[in-house]
């Protein structure tokens, strides 16, 4: 089946024998992919739309995995169904994931695992995750129409970060590879850009992104 790169890399990130949850599933091609392509003998597509269900259930019907996929109209976490434990969420913002995690994280006592795709703030859902009681397990970038999306497994379970490690990602910094350079220069652009545009008042933000600056310097050099 056709499905981009974005989401294929996401689907191959969710753990095998697990029960996974994609919330704002568009039109569940994530879900079918884990169905048809990775052998999930079921999964759950939620969207709080009816126009992306319709577009899903068709989907469901064309693939033939009506049996396999439940659609679920709902908002977040509500569409929680008995013995979900991963759960996926890509193609928004990262405080609109941290929203949907804060708003029912009771649901959260029965997740393991993870895997986000903020379009933005993914220090923030770190953060937020970290606070929750997950630590980051795996860090990986792919690039979508000249766009790099960060993609980020939590499983879990507690560990420390220095803000170092959470800006530059813990796994990420690790790696040598030409996407992940190409990452860190367009992060390093930005913030360079940014840092000559903030008045003189702006002490704080001044001081880290300063500090971030010195970091992205550091490892590209290195």
């Amino acid at each position: 089946m056709k499905i981009n790169n974005r989401l294929k890399t996401i689907g191959d990130l969710v753990p095998l024998s697990t029960y996974p949850l994609d919330i704002g599933c568009d039109h569940a091609l994530l879900s079918i992919y884990l169905v048809k392509e990775r052998g999930f003998s079921k999964a759950v597509a939620s969207d709080n739309k009816s126009g992306p269900l319709k577009k899903a259930l068709e989907n469901v019907k064309f693939y033939k995995v009506s049996d396999k996929v439940k659609l679920v109209k709902a908002e977040g976490l509500n569409s929680y169904i008995e013995g979900i434990d991963t759960v996926t969420i890509s193609g928004m913002g990262g405080l609109s994931i941290n929203k949907i995690l804060d708003d029912n994280r009771n649901y959260l006592k029965n997740i393991n695992t993870l895997v986000l795709s903020p379009n933005n703030y993914s220090i923030a859902v770190k953060r937020k995750l970290i606070k929750l009681g997950y630590y980051i397990d795996n860090e990986v970038l792919v690039k979508e129409n000249k766009i790099i999306y960060e993609i980020l497994v939590f499983k879990k379970g507690r560990k420390y970060y220095s803000y170092k490690k959470l800006f530059l990602g813990p796994v990420l910094m690790t790696k040598k590879d030409s996407l992940t350079k190409e990452y860190y220069q367009s992060i390093l652009n930005t913030k360079q850009a940014l840092f000559k545009a903030l008045p003189k008042s702006f002490r704080n933000k001044i001081r880290v992104t300063k500090k971030e600056i010195k970091y992205l310097e550091e490892i590209l050099n290195s």
